[in-house]
């Protein structure tokens, strides 16, 4: 387990964005033998072939080919998500103010504010560059404390601790960039002298930044806590555990099998997935139908092949769970309240904002059990509305058999999240014995 855990923390520090996120997972691919395809290229399989692609960036879909056509074998896959809530600077975020330097931010998703004032801060994501005539994309990581949000002192907010901090997402979140001086510079010739600066590529002029997506994030490195080393704090746990879980599975799965074993990475599920990239878009059901034409039956129609595929086909949904909060333990259901280090959290909701049902919940115990991983079921008090994922959304759209589960995690979407160490491999042993 601590060669896994460690390994965790390595793809948590190295994935500040998802534009980061899916850089480290190709990275890793690559390294396990997968073969790079392009969206806009024929694809050509072989079974048994490691292959991914990516879009925008941001999202990934890999595989390994099965033995059997899809239309008999079908998909095993496993989905989860790229991004977490967080603060993304504005297109024109510079702003000057009673002698400081400031940036304009717009919250994105579901973001604990209080948890981001007084961290160090810095900026990550990709930035547009045009050279030669040619927009080229470029990643940027200033990777040391760089921003920062002060709290207002208690001398000011005598109430705070008595009545709440109140944040106004406009007015008070804008961090702290420096002190408005004669040499004082903008973003974008910030952003210019670290693209120049990094050595990777040629040296970059602010005119020529036309566009960016860049978001702030916790300098703090992922660790291990607790008295025991039990514990994982880290930034961005909902949802990169649930990707490095997906990946590490996928590489280490067996060429010969003869299902085709799958994973997707989405972007944008914090905000709806309703993008280009995200959940909702044409991602994974283009690739799951180039890779199904690409084995089908030479009598066999596309499209039946395909239907055939998703009906010999299964989808694990891994996201984050609610673990059982010590300190708030009346906000749970009282028979359904996982605890952290105790295994994989099983997401059930009677209104389909989880995909789980009697039937895919018996499969995936079936795994369990084999991988000797006990699951803990999840089901959100019935007076309190539930949150969803990709799982839903999936099965709705590809009429996958689909299991939403999922990591027990505490402080969720808060700039520094904690689970269990233990749970890290006992989610390994289970996508082992799916994928094998």
């Amino acid at each position: 387990m601590p060669d896994l855990v460690q390994s965790l923390l390595d793809y948590l520090d190295a994935s500040p964005t998802p534009f980061h996120a899916v850089e480290e997972s190709v990275r890793r691919l690559r390294a396990a033998g997968f073969s790079e395809l392009q969206e806009s290229d024929a694809w050509v399989l072989a079974p048994g072939g490691r292959y991914y692609t990516t879009r925008n960036g941001s999202s990934l879909v890999a595989f390994i080919c099965g033995q059997t056509a899809p239309e008999l074998g079908g998909f095993l896959a496993v989905g989860a998500h790229t991004d977490s809530p967080n603060l993304r600077l504005k297109p024109a975020p510079d702003i000057k103010r009673h002698g400081y330097l400031q940036l304009g931010v717009e919250v994105y998703g579901a973001v604990l504010l209080s948890t981001w004032l007084d961290r160090d801060l810095s900026i990550a994501g990709r930035v547009s560059v045009e050279q030669g005539g040619r927009l080229q994309p470029r990643l940027v990581d200033f990777g040391k404390p760089l921003v920062r949000i002060p709290n207002l002192a208690i001398h000011l907010n005598r109430s705070v601790n008595s009545e709440g901090l109140l944040l106004n997402a406009q007015a008070h979140l804008p961090p702290i960039l420096g002190l408005d001086t004669a040499q004082a510079v903008n973003i974008s010739a910030l952003l210019a002298t670290e693209l120049s600066r990094s050595g990777k590529t040629q040296a970059v002029a602010p005119e020529q930044i036309l566009g960016w997506d860049l978001a702030l994030y916790d300098t703090q490195r992922a660790t291990r806590a607790g008295l025991r080393d039990e514990f994982i704090q880290s930034a961005r746990l909902d949802n990169l555990a649930g990707c490095f879980a997906a990946l590490t599975a996928l590489t280490a799965a067996p060429r010969d099998h003869d299902a085709t074993r799958v994973i997707v990475l989405y972007d944008h599920e914090e905000v709806g997935s309703r993008s280009a990239q995200g959940a909702c878009s044409s991602l994974l059901r283009q690739s799951l139908q180039r890779i199904t034409d690409s084995q089908a039956h030479p009598q066999a129609s596309a499209h039946e092949a395909f239907a055939r595929a998703m009906t010999r086909s299964f989808l694990i949904s891994v996201d984050m769970a609610h673990a059982i909060h010590p300190n708030y333990s009346d906000r749970h259901e009282p028979n359904h309240s996982p605890v952290l280090g105790r295994g994989p959290v099983l997401k059930l909701n009677a209104n389909q904002s989880y995909a789980t049902d009697g039937m895919t919940a018996a499969r995936l115990e079936q795994w369990c059990r084999r991988a000797e991983v006990k699951l803990q079921p999840y089901v959100v008090r019935s007076d309190l509305p539930c949150g969803s994922t990709i799982g839903p959304i999936i099965a709705a759209e590809l009429g996958l058999s689909t299991v939403d589960l999922g990591n027990g995690l505490l402080s969720m979407h808060s700039v520094r999240e904690m689970c269990a160490a233990a749970d890290v491999s006992q989610m390994a042993h289970l996508l082992d014995a799916y994928y094998s």
